[in-house]
């Protein structure tokens, strides 16, 4: 339905007065410039020939959760060149796999010097060549760990945290409360994070990020979003950067919604073939059996 009110805010950027609609009626529609956008993203609406409007700007935010499109996760990769570190989590189209990815990218020759090894049933980050490692405190770590029927993936050291807090009996969230994005800037990196938890049958996934409020390190903002029972051939995609940039613009938004489909290989080739050639360096893919709890992975290394 037609919204009842416009809220207009005008060109100092400051919120104006509240006008019915009733008042426009009967009134010539003005010709707007700036009518396209992306999902999530503001638009700025002008009209230039309308006198009754003088050119006021329009802010107008769509928030679509409900109706969130389905993307292509190929395609969310092929077109961003850094998105930086991604991770996915869903479930495969027969509704019997959790389903959930680690990428790790890099255009220092200090972030694409590392390759992904296992350990116990997680993984963690090395140097491929020890002699090249420069400063290891944002590059060395785990980006998995298992805590029984809990599967935690974050793109930094705050596995650990969430692990520790976790084995203490906080939640997710909780446990990330003593942590923030990373000291890294002007970049200031988000720390991203998720959990899978499958019991009894039954399967769920959270989503984390932490960042500073647009570039600003005095504020962290602090997200989490909770999926329960997701569905079949969906999965939901959160990477640290919108895209490449100096400085890097931290991922704005809800976890992106995308289609899961294939087994563990065609999957594990699909994201690897669609990330950046150059930028790449790591994958990570494991598929979990909702119903046993057994699982298969997958690890990719630029570096061999």
């Amino acid at each position: 339905g037609r919204p009842y009110q416009i809220k207009r805010v005008l060109d100092d950027g400051k919120l104006g007065s509240t006008e019915t609609l009733s008042t426009l009626v009967g009134k010539n529609a003005p010709v707007l410039a700036g009518t396209t956008g992306k999902l999530g993203e503001n638009m700025v609406l002008t009209a230039e020939d309308d006198v009754s409007i003088q050119a006021v700007f329009y802010r107008i935010y769509f928030k679509m959760e409900d109706n969130m499109e389905l993307l292509n996760l190929s395609e969310e990769l092929k077109n961003n060149a850094y998105p930086g570190r991604g991770i996915v989590i869903g479930k495969t189209p027969d509704g019997k796999q959790a389903v959930t990815a680690y990428f790790i990218m890099g255009r220092s020759s200090n972030s694409r010097n590392r390759v992904f090894v296992e350990e116990g049933e997680g993984i963690r980050t090395q140097a491929f060549d020890p002699s090249k490692l420069e400063d290891p405190s944002l590059i060395i770590y785990a980006p998995v760990r298992v805590l029984g029927n809990k599967t935690i993936v974050t793109n930094g050291d705050q596995t650990d945290t969430i692990y520790e807090g976790m084995d203490k009996q906080l939640t997710f969230e909780q446990s990330l409360r003593s942590r923030e994005f990373e000291p890294d800037g002007p970049n200031y990196t988000p720390r991203i994070s998720g959990i899978l938890h499958i019991e009894n049958g039954g399967y769920n996934f959270a989503m984390s990020i932490l960042k500073s409020d647009d570039g600003d390190p005095s504020s962290c903002l602090r997200y989490t979003f909770a999926y329960e029972n997701p569905k079949a051939g969906e999965g939901r995609f959160i990477h640290t950067y919108m895209h490449d940039g100096n400085p890097l613009p931290s991922f704005s938004g809800e976890p992106k919604k995308v289609a899961i489909s294939g087994d563990i290989d065609s999957f594990t080739q699909l994201v690897w073939e669609s990330l950046n050639e150059e930028n790449k360096v790591s994958l990570f893919v494991r598929y979990i059996d909702i119903e046993t709890g057994k699982y298969e992975t997958r690890i990719v290394n630029k570096n061999h």
